[in-house]
């Protein structure tokens, strides 16, 4: 009698271990080419161009330095967006991008995306590698390159770690090219073509406390100033208001006393004709101009001309001026008053905030909920912001499409001032500092800071800034440090910040005591 022994697949496997050991090395072999296939295939530019959505993204690519050029090399889209291959998170960043690219491709609203907004500096140093730019670019010192861009390239080196520097600060234009951005210096003065504009021969005449029209003299600009009666209000926030900050506290009774106010921000057509009026055709030592404007009885001497175009393509003209530092925006005030016969100025932190109130005790001049506009915490994503009732009277993070609005885009506020809360931060005259009410008493009149400081303060948010900033209570005080980071000038410039585009601001003119008795 013969017996059989039945083995099971299992246990024939188990003699032969050479046969799973083979098995093993053909999967990873498979594995391995159908990654690497995929890599490749996932890295190519028409794969990137496949899923692209902005309208203008792949024409862009192809007439920027890095598509067309002389020396025909051309520079792929991985090649700038994602890290170098020899680097250790080549790979993990790769999967991160691509699958938040397919997320956003097949579940997200593509009509929603604001495409303005992401083509901006603060949107492009979050998807361009800065590696990748040095593993191409490893001679910074080529041969022709500018006085100017050596000494930018120097400054690089040596402050890049500690700044947290990247190439695209300064070369925004290179993998996509914008015909609005200029990478160099700007030449003249821009304006409109005055031969078909009336010319202002004298300045307006102010003979009673009402809103007036200024012409400033010699230019076609002219501006409405709104008389702003005195009055007493209460400065600063309750601790129980939303979004409530330290250094709006206490909150005090302040008097201020009547003054007219800018109806909007400065505008480019009013900076440009001080410009061309005062500008230094070369850079002038800082101190030099600081000590003849301190002391010029008749002339000021202002701005050199800028790097690039500080409109940012946006548009010139009733667009507020922007990106000028707070000593500029002082020195435009003092040639104002040479040229008006005026006393104009910086306003009082307290005139900004009894002027953006209107009359109000509320987080807004209107009524609304920070808590509902804002679209920061949980409660946003879960329920949405409400833009209903703030969209009217602000340009800020929801309607502005990642720019400077003109003056028409909002409705002014009860006083008849405009944008008091976006737009731009505007400067004040104080210097500021955390504490700055606590240091005086509880009922104060006209006040105007502390004695000094390091830096300015700065009022209302600007066309990027969520609700919550939007407070007429809110405070900011300028970054100098931040704001000049990028600039490599020894000294830095006394005129134009290089790294802030929503700062601007509006005057003040002090009536004629004679006016105010009447």
């Amino acid at each position: 009698m013969k017996i059989h022994l039945l083995m099971s697949p299992n246990l024939k496997i188990a003699k032969r271990p050479w046969l799973i050991f083979l098995t093993g090395i053909i999967v990873c072999i498979i594995l391995l080419f159908a990654g690497r296939f995929a890599i490749k295939k996932t890295s190519t530019d028409d794969y990137c161009i496949s899923c692209h959505i902005h309208p203008d993204a792949d024409d862009s690519w192809k007439k920027s330095a890095h598509f067309y050029n002389k020396s025909g090399v051309r520079v792929h889209c991985v090649e700038c967006h994602l890290p170098p291959k020899e680097n250790s998170d080549y790979l993990a960043q790769k999967a991160k991008t691509g699958l938040k690219d397919l997320y956003s491709f097949y579940f997200k609203d593509h009509k929603s995306f604001d495409w303005e907004n992401k083509r901006l500096l603060e949107h492009a140093v979050t998807i361009v590698s800065n590696e990748s730019c040095l593993k191409c670019h490893q001679n910074l010192y080529t041969k022709g390159l500018s006085t100017e861009g050596g000494t930018a390239h120097l400054y690089y080196e040596k402050n890049a770690e500690s700044l947290n520097l990247q190439c695209i600060n300064c070369h925004l234009d290179a993998g996509h090219y914008n015909p609005n951005y200029k990478h160099e210096k700007m030449k003249g003065a821009p304006g409109l073509d005055t031969t078909a504009l009336n010319i202002f021969t004298t300045p307006t005449v102010v003979a009673s406390f009402s809103n007036y029209t200024e012409q400033v003299p010699k230019t076609h600009v002219s501006f409405k100033m709104v008389a702003v009666k005195g009055g007493t209000f209460k400065m600063g926030s309750p601790e129980k208001e939303p979004f409530h900050k330290k250094d709006e506290s206490p909150v005090r009774t302040v008097t201020v006393s009547p003054f007219f106010m800018g109806e909007v921000e400065v505008t480019w057509d009013e900076y440009w004709a001080f410009f061309a009026s005062t500008m230094s055709e070369g850079r002038v030592d800082p101190n030099e101009v600081m000590q003849h404007n301190a002391n010029a009885p008749d002339a000021v001497t202002g701005p050199t001309p800028p790097f690039g175009i500080p409109d940012q393509g946006w548009g010139s003209g009733k667009r507020p001026a922007i990106t000028m530092t707070h000593y500029a925006a002082t020195v435009y005030c003092q040639w104002l008053s040479k040229v008006t016969g005026k006393h104009y100025r910086l306003p009082t932190e307290a005139e900004w905030e009894y002027a953006c109130r209107a009359g109000s005790e509320t987080p807004y001049f209107f009524a609304g909920d920070p808590k509902k506009f804002s679209a920061s915490g949980l409660r946003s994503k879960i329920f949405g912001t409400d833009t209903t009732s703030i969209n009217g009277y602000a340009v800020y993070l929801k309607n502005s499409k990642g720019k400077t609005q003109e003056p028409l885009f909002v409705k002014p506020n009860p006083f008849g001032l405009k944008n008091m809360m976006g737009n731009v931060m505007e400067y004040c005259s104080d210097w500021y500092a955390e504490d700055a009410y606590a240091k005086t008493g509880l009922t104060v009149t006209d006040p105007k800071g502390p004695s000094d400081g390091k830096e300015y303060v700065v009022r209302g948010g600007n066309y990027n800034s969520d609700a919550k900033d939007l407070r007429s209570a809110s405070r900011d005080f300028t970054k100098t440090v931040d704001w000049l980071k990028t600039d490599p000038q020894q000294p830095k410039s006394i005129w134009w910040y290089s790294d802030i585009k929503g700062i601007g601001f509006r005057v003040v003119c002090d009536p004629d005591p004679s006016i105010i008795s009447k």
